[in-house]
């Protein structure tokens, strides 16, 4: 039986990181997605609910005030890039407080709490892919070869027409599939996608001026479509 849940998040990049982390947990579903807290409400009437992930600064009603105002809600977890609220949370039940960035491994060990309580079965390790496991790696197939790349060694990766160029620290590597491919196989708080033709490494990135980012001698443009979100992404960290 799945555990049905609510995203009620003002970011659609914060939407999107935890929408791809309950992917990979297979009784786990999204239902809806609010981007206020006056939407999710209507969700809360006519659809049954297991867990809220619940932002806290949100336009129309906070997350904390609209929590105050249900009767009986369902499971919440905060997700947030503000601390202050972490007491004020926990003395309203909340299951757990996750801030902004938060991995995959903190987003399971909040799961594990909320299905504690609704008395659902443990979390098989065969059930998710965890996000660090003990070796960070993809596998990559370029011409007949398959590299094994550490994540900490992407620079950035270009789209090519149907081909993507994979910038290490130590060499380039190109690989045919697309760029969307790639941004599902990399965590998307740690990959940003901040162009329709790149996704960098934000741990490498030296500089941001204007609407450029700076790695390495490269400096690579922030689309239009994607500066906001990058923005909320940069102001969360």
């Amino acid at each position: 039986m799945k555990i049905r849940c609510l995203i009620i998040d003002d970011e659609p990049l914060a939407q999107r990181v935890i929408e791809r982390y309950a992917e990979k947990i297979s009784f786990i579903e999204i239902v809806c997605k609010c981007s206020n807290a006056i939407e999710a409400i209507e969700v809360l009437y006519n659809q049954k609910i297991d867990i809220i992930f619940l932002d806290i600064n949100m336009p129309k009603l906070t997350g904390i005030e609209f929590l105050k105002s249900l009767k009986t809600p369902p499971l919440v977890i905060i997700t947030t890039a503000y601390a202050e609220f972490a007491v004020q949370s926990f003395e309203l039940d909340v299951v757990d407080y996750l801030m902004k960035p938060f991995s995959f491994d903190r987003f399971l060990k909040a799961i594990h709490k909320a299905e504690e309580i609704l008395g659902n079965r443990r979390i098989p390790k065969e059930m998710y892919e965890p996000e660090n496991s003990g070796d960070d790696f993809i596998f990559i197939k370029s011409s007949k070869k398959t590299y094994k790349i550490n994540r900490k060694e992407i620079l950035y990766i270009e789209a090519l027409g149907d081909y993507v160029k994979i910038f290490l620290l130590d060499k380039m590597i190109v690989s045919y599939q697309s760029l969307k491919n790639m941004e599902n196989l990399l965590p998307p708080a740690q990959f940003p996608r901040i162009h329709k033709s790149y996704i960098i490494s934000l741990s490498k990135v030296e500089l941001i001026e204007g609407n450029q980012v700076k790695i390495k001698d490269k400096k690579i443009p922030i689309g239009t479509n994607f500066k906001t979100e990058f923005d909320q992404l940069i102001r969360s960290i």
